[in-house]
């Protein structure tokens, strides 16, 4: 690899001396720096290049340049700090609502620092995730920073979502967006024929103007807001979400749902076992069928010989086709309340490829073998063919285990839900030994009445049905993995880093006011978090402890290359069981049918070789469905809510920042502000460590975990947002009674 490099900077050297050492421009200064095995300066990039006398002073001009631009730090490098101005994007908000930013280019060891924006000044759009800005930055502690935008770098005209209203000063378009604040200018002449509470998509009118509103111009009408398939349009075109399907995609699953019947030729044929899929009662497509017998091998006493059953949404989507693409494009699947945004089109996603009951269907089956203790013994894939013998729902099977059997689930106990239950119970065994991180966090979903109004916001029933589901899954997914990483064959891995130690650090010192520790080491294993979130499950405090061990995780992603899976406890982990909504599972099935040469459909060269793009690509689909599917989540809550405004509710405090606390209301989950300026009279400071904020006159402490008493003050459905008033939480440190005058709130 060393010598490799030298002569590739002799060759470089030559080259530049002969083509008289024209100086590199900053695309290959910035690439010859990311390319280096080792930290490079200007003597190093010179001598590369072949620069000398002016053509190296020149390059020095362009290091200080790019140093200025924050695209390069202190060494060409990068360096461990950032400079004072720096080009970052912005990646999002962490889990209080804080703006984060990493710089746009970083080149130091490990991870970036930390980079919280500051709120942007009244008038001026708030900054979005992909968004570029030159910042100026103020360490508050180390590795995590504060910017203020000096100004917004390389945006093209962003798009704007809206409410028409023409009544107000000559025409107002109101932002969807709650992060921004301003409203902007929609004249008649440019409404496109809207109508007043019209959902429109409005882009910038460049027009010359020094003070005011920005001016737009509607590009899209989308109807009425106050229909609630509008929450989810907003949330379409807010992440940019494909919801059409090209005119090829949908002609070539027209024409895979026109085939003849799926015969067994070449396929291994399942059709007479006891094959059953369970799902939600509001599912709307089954891609994975379940069985399960007692193994009958003398030398596995105790143990289960397991079949789990996935549709074979390769035999229908080939690579390089339209579906395919369109299918990557959309990265998977995007749910909503009361619709879906599918990843492929209805015909396959409803039809071939869903596993109805009594209908013959092609799959892709992982025949498993585990012990009496969850182990997975062995395991092998088949191309095969099978036949559904029921759709149960989750409390259907739940039901019939507990002794409530319907006229469906009966016939079925003794030969099928009871082994599926027994089998389950050896994978709980095994999940429990391996030390998995257990935060069974309470999810929300919105129930409809007859007429498709919101009936109530309810957290999800988790049943041992459920994990049973979840732990079959589990298993066929490692076996996938396995499979492919034994035979050397391309994967697409599901991995999950360890915590990040920042966070880990803020967690110790909560911890530590409460009399409990966290160890100390290179590596902490989930079983320590659980340990902790036992101790304080009885806890006021446990709610707090929960959200905080969550944060303190890494994100999971899609990776060609195997980190393992830490909140899993697995050494290997691929998805393979959902290709139906998820490009990763489909991108796996073809990698198992190359591998054990299982026919046509698998795996080609070109996405071999850019598997490590679709994995960046899928991890961000992955992302922007779960902000869409969160803030529509948030949108329908709040649309519950606005006919009770003025109401009391009781909630906990779940998250503390700068500008006030977020608070989640206990009966519907729901997330609501609580605006710093509305606290009682005192300036509030926002302790990071402690999570709260605290008055410097009075000592009011608000922290993370308190529980309290909160009125609505307002609901709003387009952006989601519920802003609520304190009622009574907090403790204080200084006299008790009436109010006292203070210093200003903040603002």
């Amino acid at each position: 690899m060393a010598r490799s490099r030298k002569t590739s900077d002799k060759d470089r050297e030559r080259s530049a001396a002969k083509a008289g050492a024209a100086l590199p421009s900053r695309d290959e200064i910035l690439r010859f720096i990311e390319e280096s095995p080792e930290p490079v300066g200007l003597r190093e990039i010179a001598r590369a290049f072949g620069l000398r006398g002016g053509a190296r002073a020149r390059l020095k001009d362009s290091l200080r340049e790019l140093r200025g631009e924050g695209l390069i730090g202190r060494d060409a490098r990068g360096g461990d700090a950032l400079p004072r101005v720096l080009v970052v994007e912005v990646s999002g908000t962490d889990a209080d609502g804080e703006l984060l930013a990493r710089p746009q280019s970083w080149r130091g060891e490990g991870p970036p620092p930390t980079i919280y924006l500051a709120p942007e000044r009244r008038g001026r759009p708030a900054l979005a995730a992909g968004d570029r800005a030159l910042v100026r930055l103020q360490e508050i502690e180390p590795g995590v920073y504060e910017g203020r935008t000096i100004r917004v770098l390389g945006s093209a005209p962003r798009r704007v979502l809206g409410i028409y209203d023409p009544k107000t000063e000559g025409g107002r378009l109101r932002p969807t967006d709650r992060r921004v604040k301003s409203e902007m200018v929609l004249r008649r002449e440019h409404a496109e024929g809207a109508q007043a509470g019209d959902l429109v998509l409005a882009e910038p009118i460049q027009e010359r103007r020094r003070l005011g509103l920005q001016p737009v111009r509607v590009v899209e009408r989308l109807g009425p807001a106050d229909q609630t398939r509008a929450l989810n349009l907003i949330a379409i075109h807010e992440q940019d979400i494909p919801s059409a399907f090209s005119a090829e995609a949908l002609a070539e699953a027209e024409a895979a749902v026109g085939v003849t019947e799926p015969d067994a030729d070449g396929r291994l044929d399942l059709r007479a076992m006891d094959l059953v899929t369970i799902d939600g009662a509001d599912a709307r497509d089954f891609d994975d069928a379940v069985w399960a017998e007692p193994d009958p091998a003398p030398d596995n006493r105790g143990g289960w010989h397991l079949f789990v059953a996935i549709a074979d949404v390769a035999h229908y989507v080939t690579p390089g086709s339209a579906l395919d693409a369109t299918a990557r494009e959309r990265g998977n699947s995007v749910y909503f309340p009361d619709r879906v945004v599918p990843m492929l089109p209805e015909a396959l996603s409803n039809g071939w490829c869903s596993l109805k009951p009594e209908e013959p269907r092609p799959c892709l089956a992982a025949e498993l073998w585990i012990d009496a203790d969850g182990q997975l013994l062995r395991h092998r894939f088949h191309r095969a063919l099978m036949r559904s013998r029921a759709r149960l729902t989750y409390e259907q099977a739940q039901a019939a285990q507990d002794g409530d059997a319907d006229e469906t689930t009966e016939p079925l106990l003794a030969s099928v839900i009871e082994p599926l239950f027994g089998a389950y119970a050896a994978l709980a065994r095994g999940r429990s030994a391996r030390g998995v991180l257990e935060l069974d966090l309470p999810e929300r979903q919105v129930r409809f009445d007859e007429s498709g109004e919101i009936a109530a916001i309810e957290t999800r029933q988790r049943l041992d049905s459920h994990r049973l589901i979840e732990e079959l899954m589990i298993t066929a997914n490692v076996a996938a993995a396995e499979t492919l990483e034994k035979q050397g064959a391309p994967c697409l891995y599901r991995v999950h880093d360890v915590p990040d130690p920042q966070k880990l650090e803020a967690l110790r010192q909560v911890l530590r006011s409460m009399s409990l520790s966290l160890p100390r080491g290179q590596t902490i294993r989930p079983e320590a978090f659980n340990r902790i979130l036992a101790r304080t499950a009885e806890h006021e405090e446990a709610a707090m402890v929960s959200r905080l061990v969550l944060q303190a995780q890494s994100q999971a992603a899609y990776a060609p290359r195997n980190i393992g899976h830490y909140g899993l406890a697995l050494r290997r982990y691929a998805h393979f069981t959902s290709p139906i909504r998820r490009y990763a599972d489909l991108v796996v099935h073809r990698a198992l049918i190359a591998a054990g040469k299982l026919g046509g459909g698998g795996i080609d060269e070109a996405a071999v070789e850019g598997l490590e793009e679709t994995a960046r690509h899928i991890s961000m689909t992955e992302r922007r469905a779960q902000i869409a599917e969160r803030n529509t989540l948030d949108r329908f809550s709040a649309a519950f809510l606005r006919d009770r405004v003025g109401a009391r509710f009781t909630g906990r405090v779940s998250g503390v920042t700068r500008f006030g606390l977020f608070v989640t209301l206990d009966d519907s989950g729901a997330d609501g502000l609580v605006p710093v300026s509305s606290l009682p009279d005192d300036y509030y400071d926002h302790d990071p460590k402690a999570h709260a904020l605290v008055g410097r006159r009075w000592g009011r402490r608000y922290r993370l975990g308190e529980r309290g008493d909160f009125r609505l003050v307002e609901a709003n459905p387009i952006t989601g947002g519920l802003i609520l008033s304190l009622e009574g939480t907090g403790s204080s440190k200084g006299a008790a009674g009436g109010r006292r005058r203070g210093p200003p709130r903040n603002r």
